[in-house]
């Protein structure tokens, strides 16, 4: 065929498909073109496995940001945890948190039964025809393991392996998918006009708040506050966390745009945009700050700015202008600084920053909705991070309690000063390096 009549049918196939989802998007019952149908969930499956490569991403930033000692640790409880994710929230996760009709304690908690089981009409007439009943799953759950993700990094190098394994099964199954069905599931903030569009509350505070429970309740690592001075314990590998923050900023092109659930080209395009302004906001003013400060600009603060940026906008890409994401970028980078000084201020450990990234930054992505939308309140918002907030540390705070009254939360004294690779995996990272020292 030739080339450019290719080009031209093509265009107009594409174009009748946005229009369809357009149309189809007003209202839960219309049909889109099979054409859109199938862009459609072309792109959200897309979407899935760009959230699936920001795993690699965390991975990588936790590993180089902590020391070699603990990397397979690391590396294994971030691989674990996409596991746990994924078959917790198709054994039941998917259906608390997308209960449907299935209310039971009116619209705090519901339940769609054990398992995964496709309505009838599943296809095209499932949503409206936007997108599959199984491309809503696999997506939904690529972003089940992200909280506890954030709780990883946080109470790295001195849990045990298998005190995180049970929180990041319970935690996974019951603390994110309960909260979640309160605003995408259709819950009670959804009613009351909350909004977030990609989990700035609903995935980074929800993780956030778990980790400030965790990282307080583990402890600090040994030698980290030493007679209430303040001592840098530099991670191993500055290459992997830079490698890591650019999966992760590649991966959330998917993370927002594919939130958008379909694949309308101007909206997808413009939550492109704002992700990608507000993350280059939040690492200059990260840069700015660190050097200002530390006179010096430090790469890590640089990574963590970066990350803040795309925190910040997670709640809002779609429904703030292009200054306000930026506005909003350059605030988060800056916080975020100000938060890891502060954390280590009240000794609270928090090797990587997943406190003031997920936390301090997700709380203010969910602000910045009601501050810089027109089309969103922020009383809602307001309320909505309080109740997250509330709920988050007391199911997270739950769970480590009856860990560390159990089978404990901490690893051995000697096992730390080791490492959590010899004492916890019984190998190393890197063969023929051992350390015995603090260092």
């Amino acid at each position: 065929m030739n080339r450019k009549i290719f080009i031209t049918a093509a265009s107009v196939v594409f174009a009748a498909a946005v229009a369809g989802a357009q149309e189809g998007g007003n209202a839960a019952t219309a049909k889109v073109s099979a054409e859109m149908f199938t862009i459609n969930n072309l792109w959200i499956l897309i979407g899935a496995v760009l959230v699936f490569a920001m795993h690699p991403g965390f991975a990588l930033v936790e590993t180089g940001l902590c020391r070699a000692k603990n990397s397979v640790n690391i590396l294994a409880k971030n691989l674990i945890t996409v596991a746990i994710g994924l078959l917790t929230f198709s054994a039941f996760g998917f259906n608390l948190m997308y209960p449907g009709e299935s209310w039971i304690l009116g619209k705090f908690v519901g339940f769609g039964g054990l398992g995964l089981s496709a309505p009838s009409g599943a296809d095209i007439e499932y949503n409206g025809g936007l997108y599959s009943y199984w491309t809503d799953f696999i997506f939904q759950g690529m972003f089940a393991a992200t909280a506890v993700t954030i709780v990883s990094g946080a109470v790295a190098e001195r849990i045990k392996f298998s005190a995180y394994l049970i929180f990041a099964v319970l935690y996974a199954a019951l603390g994110y998918t309960i909260i979640g069905s309160w605003g995408w599931g259709g819950g009670w903030l959804k009613e009351l006009g909350f909004y977030d569009l990609a989990g700035s509350t609903f995935v980074h505070s929800v993780g956030g708040w778990a980790a400030l429970v965790g990282a307080f309740l583990v402890g600090p690592r040994i030698g980290k506050y030493v007679n209430g001075n303040i001592r840098a314990i530099p991670g191993s590998n500055l290459g992997f966390a830079t490698l890591g923050v650019f999966l992760l900023w590649f991966g959330w092109f998917g993370f927002n745009g594919a939130s958008v659930f379909s694949a309308d080209t101007t909206a997808v395009a413009y939550v492109f945009t704002t992700t990608a302004l507000s993350a280059s906001a939040g690492l200059v003013a990260a840069m700015a700050v660190s050097w200002i400060v530390q006179k010096k600009p430090d790469l890590s603060m640089i990574l963590n700015g970066c990350l803040a940026g795309l925190v910040g906008i997670t709640a809002s890409a779609d429904c703030v202008s292009i200054s306000s994401a930026c506005t909003i970028g350059l605030i988060s980078g800056t916080i975020v600084v100000l938060a890891v000084y502060f954390m280590d201020k009240i000794h609270i450990d928090d090797p990587v920053g997943a406190i003031s990234v997920h936390l301090v930054c997700g709380v203010w992505g969910t602000l910045a909705v009601g501050i810089f939308s027109s089309e969103h309140a922020l009383l809602p918002q307001i309320i909505g991070i309080a109740a997250v907030g509330a709920t988050a540390m007391a199911i997270s705070g739950a769970i480590f309690l009856a860990i560390k009254a159990t089978i404990g939360l901490r690893v051995e004294h000697s096992d730390e000063l080791r490492g959590l690779d010899v004492g916890e995996h019984g190998m190393e990272a890197y063969h023929g390096f051992q350390i015995f020292s603090n260092e």
